[in-house]
């Protein structure tokens, strides 16, 4: 099977849907922020606060970029649309799912979004984030599944009645 990428706003679920996703469909599932964070050492915001979001954006793409997927289920970092390799890495051999979330429901769901590790400079709003990246979300995606009103269960459902 091929693999499957999840892409979306930080908040939409990828990482909660992406691991029921393989348990359903016995697929292995990765998380592109874990796998950033274990090879730089680092939490997220960290990496985020010292290098800053730019570069931090060079090094996410370049993580994706030369990583290897089979039959997965990938979670990515809402920010990894930004980066074309990375991207390109994904797209091959895969579905790209996009979760798509309303910034009012983002809002509600996103609690601590200093600490998350969300590439977004200070004083940016969801609703600004969103506005930018929703245009890269559609333009990558394979398919779209609207997950604001529903459970992480019911998004699976979703997702495997799309595919």
């Amino acid at each position: 099977m091929k693999n499957i990428i999840l892409i979306g706003m930080p908040g939409a679920g990828k990482s909660t849907v992406g691991v029921l996703l393989a348990k359903s469909l016995l697929m292995d599932f990765c998380d592109t922020d874990l796998i950033i964070q274990k090879q730089c050492s680092k939490a997220l915001c960290d990496i985020i606060n010292d290098v800053g979001i730019s570069q931090f954006i060079a090094i996410e793409n370049d993580i994706i970029a030369s990583q290897a997927f089979t039959n997965c289920v990938v979670a990515t970092g809402g920010s990894a649309v930004y980066g074309e390799e990375a991207m390109h890495n994904l797209c091959k051999e895969s579905i790209v799912v996009y979760l798509k979330v309303t910034a009012e429901e983002l809002s509600k769901r996103i609690l601590n979004i200093k600490t998350r590790g969300i590439a977004m400079k200070d004083g940016t709003t969801i609703e600004e984030l969103y506005a930018e990246r929703a245009p890269l979300y559609e333009k990558y995606a394979d398919i779209t599944v609207d997950c604001t009103l529903l459970k992480p269960e019911e998004c699976v459902d979703a997702i495997i009645e799309k595919l």
